[in-house]
């Protein structure tokens, strides 16, 4: 990559990630297909507000797949970054959350492939925050401390998953995906999505059994 290109490139992130100042409107009232249609005619501000529609889920996909913040964050951006790039390719075959999800999904299996395998991290929120257990009635120190061994026993499961069945097990119980959906984004077939979700759900099952 050439400095011009890291230049463009620096550019074009901050821009996705600060408000839109530039461009025809903010379109923030706007209707998804237009947006994409503007944004496809280069109107970046139409795109920003495209990607923070869909930024939170994007990202809890991320950590979830990734079992680290620092990589979700860094495989987002690079995802806006490729999605602003191949705008101009979006046929509209599939709604424009679900080309979103294959291309941050992609950008999550490059970084997995170039390390280890995920860590568990605290859930997160739309917002990126830690998820706190917030029960109706006030849980007993021991019965929080078990509530809190399970929750961590779930995340270390999903992060033990092979690649492949952990990307479909969270696609489908987690950010509750249709099959359909999840082919489209993996490049699998439907039964191979389904296969994987159910070696993904036994396996987690297993996991969990003792606390049941």
């Amino acid at each position: 990559m050439t400095a011009t290109q890291r230049a463009d490139d620096h550019d074009l992130s901050r821009h996705v990630s600060a408000a839109p100042h530039g461009g025809r409107t903010d379109g923030s009232g706007l209707d998804e297909p237009t947006l994409v249609v503007r944004a496809q005619e280069g109107d970046l501000g139409a795109f920003d507000v495209l990607a923070r529609r869909h930024q939170a889920a994007l990202y809890r996909l991320a950590v979830r797949v990734l079992g680290n913040r620092a990589d979700a964050e860094d495989a987002l951006q690079d995802a806006l970054l490729d999605a602003w790039r191949r705008i101009g390719g979006f046929r509209g075959e599939a709604d424009f959350s679900t080309w979103m999800y294959r291309i941050v999904t992609n950008r999550c299996l490059g970084l997995l492939r170039g390390r280890g395998p995920a860590q568990p991290v605290a859930e997160v929120t739309d917002g990126g925050a830690e998820v706190v257990p917030n029960p109706t009635r006030q849980p007993s120190p021991e019965g929080a401390a078990e509530f809190d061994a399970g929750l961590a026993a779930l995340r270390a499961a999903v992060a033990g998953l092979p690649v492949q069945q952990r990307v479909c097990f969270v696609l489908r119980e987690l950010e509750g995906l249709g099959y359909a959906d999840i082919a489209r984004i993996t490049g699998a077939s439907e039964p191979a999505v389904r296969g994987r979700i159910h070696r993904a759900r036994t396996r987690v099952a297993e996991v969990m059994r003792p606390w049941r």
